[in-house]
């Protein structure tokens, strides 16, 4: 990927781009995609946390407990980097990890205590970060904005 240089920034800090990309939402979409996940990354790291944690989090609070398969497809996270995470998460008492009373080749990951009060903490930071990725607009056009992403994304998914 080319990064700009700040040669290639005008003197209001905005990355220059002929009008013709500015118009292709892709185009668009790629440059935001881009700094949200650079701008959340950085943030989760300075929480000693990764984007892969807060999947896994979430989904064992929002679901229950799961199988790692059954984490990898809710979280989309493949799986053979879901024992890695899992291993992070459990190595920090967030998840524990028990044999499945139905198949005692799997395990059953569940949320711990210490993994919700995690979960509620990196909600705050995304909270935060979220602040900062939309400032610029208004609390209805943030509203409005994620319905039509989580429509276009639901459209282009699969199974939806």
């Amino acid at each position: 990927m080319i990064k700009a240089e700040a040669a290639d920034l005008p003197d209001d800090g905005r990355l220059k781009m002929p009008d013709r990309l500015r118009r292709r939402a892709s185009r668009l979409l790629s440059h935001l995609t881009s700094r949200s996940d650079r701008l959340i990354t950085e943030g989760l790291a300075r929480a000693d946390a990764r984007k892969w944690h807060y999947a896994v989090l979430a989904s064992l609070q929002e679901y229950g407990p799961a199988s790692q398969a059954e984490l990898s497809r809710r979280s989309g996270i493949y799986r053979s980097d879901m024992v890695g995470v899992l291993n992070e998460l459990a190595g920090r008492d967030l998840v524990e990890r028990t044999p499945d009373p139905d198949d005692r080749r799997r395990n059953v990951i569940t949320i711990s205590a210490r993994g919700r009060r995690q979960l509620r903490r990196l909600d705050q930071v995304l909270d935060d970060l979220h602040e900062q990725l939309l400032a610029p607009l208004s609390r209805a056009e943030r509203d409005q904005f994620v319905q039509l992403l989580t429509r276009l994304l639901d459209h282009h998914t699969p199974g939806s």
